[in-house]
């Protein structure tokens, strides 16, 4: 039997798609204080970061106490859209749920979640795609600090008792790839996300799902 490997997915952007609700949630948040939103790609170029670090980001001139009214209504937003959109909120990327799938029915491979999401919005997204006991960790930003600090890899690691050459992260962008160096596990990098994949460094790029499996075996020497 297969020494168990660890596979570690970001979530918006890999998984999912969240743009419409990120960037109407965000609208939101900048108009409750009377702020002009950003630009989309300056919004999406930091989705994966906490929100404190994403509002730090983007607004990062206004005082703490402003920015902390913002998260608030980011949030409210945002829990309103998943309540009127259901499962279509975060609609998966084609492909996605199989390979899920496909890699949870493997006896040598254990499935985790490292995410900027909050634990409430990753269990209700988990719950509205109907995905309990897919993964044997669920790392948040609410626990950790965030990307691109190793954390959330580390506890994964701690978690299921796996070794970092047999672990591999799968992300859409640099924070994610930064974050999996920094923990010394190989990275995997998805063409569809949010951040252009040419800048991301990881170790190999995948344009679909199906490019997945022999990137894995690759990066954790797994032999069939």
């Amino acid at each position: 039997m297969s020494e168990l490997r660890l596979v570690i997915f970001d979530v918006d952007g890999t998984l999912v798609d969240s743009q419409r609700d990120i960037l109407a949630a965000m609208a939101a948040a900048f108009g409750s204080q009377g702020l002009e939103t950003p630009p989309r790609e300056r919004v999406l170029s930091g989705v994966g970061l906490s929100l404190p670090e994403t509002f730090l980001r983007l607004a990062g001139e206004q005082g703490a106490d402003i920015r902390a009214r913002m998260i608030d209504a980011y949030c409210t937003a945002y829990a309103d859209l998943r309540q009127a959109h259901g499962p279509e909120s975060s609609p998966f990327y084609a492909g996605a749920r199989e390979t899920l799938d496909r890699l949870a029915g493997e006896p040598h491979t254990l499935l985790a979640v490292a995410t900027g999401k909050s634990r409430r919005g990753l269990d209700r997204l988990i719950e509205a795609h109907g995905l309990e006991g897919m993964f044997q960790s669920r790392q948040t930003a609410d626990d950790h600090p965030s990307k691109p600090n190793p954390a959330m890899i580390r506890a994964a690691l701690d978690e299921t008792g796996v070794t970092a050459r047999r672990a591999v992260m799968i992300g859409d962008t640099r924070f994610d790839v930064d974050m999996a160096h920094a923990a010394g596990v190989a990275s995997i990098g998805v063409a569809w996300g949010y951040q252009p994949a040419a800048g991301l460094s990881a170790d190999r790029i995948i344009h679909d799902w199906a490019g997945l499996a022999p990137a894995l075996d690759d990066l954790t020497e797994t032999t069939s």
